[in-house]
């Protein structure tokens, strides 16, 4: 890959693609704080136990850190996410950018998902719900949770979250989404401001990022730290709880073994360039956050926390900005890019 440095222009903040909407350059990622939620036959969707009181001040101390940008789902808990991020928010949530999704079925009551619903009507109705279960009017981003939805599903649904713009019911909207393609089809749509995908040392997309750039969308980048590989907490193999999805990782959640923990090759790479992520007082997940944010101006990572204390290494990331350019070629010529 072409390696660009933007640590010039770097200030803290993002525009969301041709919106204008103005975010910091750091979001938080909501679906750990929903809590456990599974499949029907008790495939586990969710990070684990949670204590609600604790996600809520984590929420409040990343605003004090000038975090205004939270990306959250309907689905994420079973709506328990939604709830509680409306919940900490409060009367400040005028002064933040929510980010939301729909597409996915689930049983709020048992906490289950169950399949998935592509249809206008439920867009609609997803729509409604959670307005009501994030305590607004309106939704800054709201993304279309099936990623591998049909091209002319698509195309019907971009049509309709331009309906809801004109409502007054979303700001902008964008697709969840790892296929250029199918990202390409919703950029069409004039309020489409963004793409969420996979993105992090461990996963780069250049495909996507041209996209970005040729399509004037923000690069929402979803597992920024490779579900916590990047964090360095996993080197020792520590057994996962139950209720974690990473203790069986289903097929589309790379870097995770059922019962091994966490991929010993991802751990080797992450141990190559460790030296380099970590320097100028940079922990270990500060330098992944890094390294995005030298990867492409567009970038706006949305790393997931369940506790204060992650809440603060995350947004200190911010005053620490992106990698060099001589840092962010080391990076490529270690793992051989």
């Amino acid at each position: 890959m072409e390696t660009t440095t933007f640590t010039r222009t770097f200030t803290g903040t993002r525009t969301l693609g041709r919106s204008g909407i103005e975010v910091s350059a750091l979001g938080f990622g909501c679906w750990a704080i929903g809590g456990e939620w599974q499949t029907p036959d008790g495939q586990p969707l969710g990070w684990g136990k949670v204590d609600d009181e604790e996600s809520v001040r984590a929420v409040r101390r990343a605003l004090d850190l000038g975090v205004t940008f939270f990306d959250t789902a309907d689905a994420y808990g079973c709506g328990h996410s939604e709830r509680l991020l409306g919940r900490a928010l409060g009367k400040g949530r005028d002064d933040v950018v929510v980010a939301t999704k729909w597409g996915n079925l689930f049983d709020e009551r048992t906490r289950t998902a169950d399949g998935q619903n592509a249809s206008p009507e439920h867009a609609r109705s997803a729509l409604t719900a959670s307005l009501t279960r994030l305590g607004t009017d309106h939704i800054d981003l709201y993304q279309l949770h099936i990623s591998d939805a049909r091209l002319d599903e698509a195309a019907e649904l971009r049509d309709l979250c331009e309906d809801f713009v004109r409502e007054g019911l979303i700001r902008a909207y964008a697709w969840s989404t790892d296929d250029p393609a199918r990202a390409a089809v919703f950029a069409e749509g004039d309020h489409c401001t963004a793409v969420q995908h996979a993105l992090n040392l461990l996963q780069d997309a250049p495909e996507m990022l041209a996209l970005c750039e040729e399509s004037d969308l923000a690069s929402v980048n979803r597992s920024p730290l490779a579900m916590g590989v990047l964090t360095g907490k996993h080197a020792g193999g520590a057994p996962l709880e139950a209720g974690d999805i990473r203790s069986r990782p289903p097929v589309w959640l790379p870097g995770f073994q059922a019962g091994t923990g966490a991929d010993p090759r991802w751990l080797a790479r992450v141990e190559a360039v460790r030296d380099i992520l970590t320097s100028g007082g940079r922990t270990l997940a500060q330098g992944a956050l890094a390294w995005l944010w030298a990867r492409s101006p567009r970038t706006v990572p949305i790393p997931g926390f369940r506790s204060v204390a992650q809440a603060e290494e995350n947004a200190g990331a911010l005053a620490k900005g992106p990698l060099t350019a001589g840092q962010l070629a080391e990076v490529d010529r270690i793992l051989g890019r």
